[in-house]
């Protein structure tokens, strides 16, 4: 029976742990040749063999998203070897301070913009070529409610606003794509999950009680598949309900 994924291929980004690895896992069993690009090199390694251990295949690219260069010789390398890319996964994301903002350092600010939102663009600006080369380019940017959220809560200033920042890098992308190209852009929003970040976040939560990365990672990649027609939208992927942006109150 084929896999929705079969023989397509995937790149995820913080793939070593949480959500991105559950992305990477899902997609292997779903038949993807997955492109796991990580910090953390024993992460990846230990990845690959859960991914070998099932028959699935992976390229492990240890690399630090703040990197631009070597995203750019990622994109080349992809260009070489398949001279296409039918799934972009930007996951790879830190909190950030949990503070007022004036107490933010400016180094602070500037690794959360750099990790959440520069890499992003410069992952787009090299694979752009490759995604338009595929039959159905996917992309799905993770974000948060954070990013569009009406009430937005105290001392997660710096979070917030590289989500919201992502969104409208993912928006703008999905409107410079549409109607000519088969890539598709879509804003995941996740939900609560049982991750680092979220103890980080939220450390006096029973994490028991949040769905864990693998529950969620199928439903997340609902927006990555071939079928998927949807563009510039935001996806909340616990519930399947895809939302158009709206403009502020």
């Amino acid at each position: 029976m084929s896999k929705p994924f079969q023989d397509r291929i995937a790149l995820v980004t913080g793939a070593s742990r949480g959500i991105g690895r559950a992305l990477a896992l899902e997609l292997a069993r779903q038949g993807a040749h997955v492109i796991a690009l990580a910090r953390t090199q024993g992460g990846l390694e230990a990845l690959d063999d859960e991914i070998r251990a099932f028959g699935g295949q992976a390229t492990l690219v240890p690399c630090d998203v703040r990197d631009g260069e070597g995203l750019d010789r990622l994109g080349l390398a992809i260009h070489q070897r398949w001279g296409r890319l039918d799934a972009f996964i930007g996951n790879a994301a830190v909190l950030g301070p949990i503070t007022p903002l004036p107490h933010v350092d400016p180094p602070q600010f500037d690794e959360a913009m750099a990790i959440n939102v520069t890499a992003n663009w410069r992952l787009l600006r090299s694979l752009d070529q490759l995604l338009r080369a595929s039959d159905a380019g996917r992309v799905a940017l993770i974000t948060s409610s954070a990013g569009h959220c009406a009430d937005m809560p105290a001392y997660r200033g710096i979070y917030a606003a590289t989500k919201a920042a992502l969104e409208a890098l993912g928006r703008t992308y999905a409107a410079e794509t549409r109607n000519i190209t088969n890539v598709r852009v879509t804003l995941v929003d996740p939900g609560r999950v049982r991750t680092r970040m979220r103890t980080q976040l939220m450390p006096g939560e029973d994490p028991q009680t949040l769905p864990a990365p693998e529950d969620v990672a199928p439903k997340i990649l609902a927006a990555c598949a071939p079928d998927w027609t949807q563009t510039g939208v935001l996806f909340e992927a616990q519930s399947g309900a895809v939302r158009a942006f709206q403009a502020p109150a």
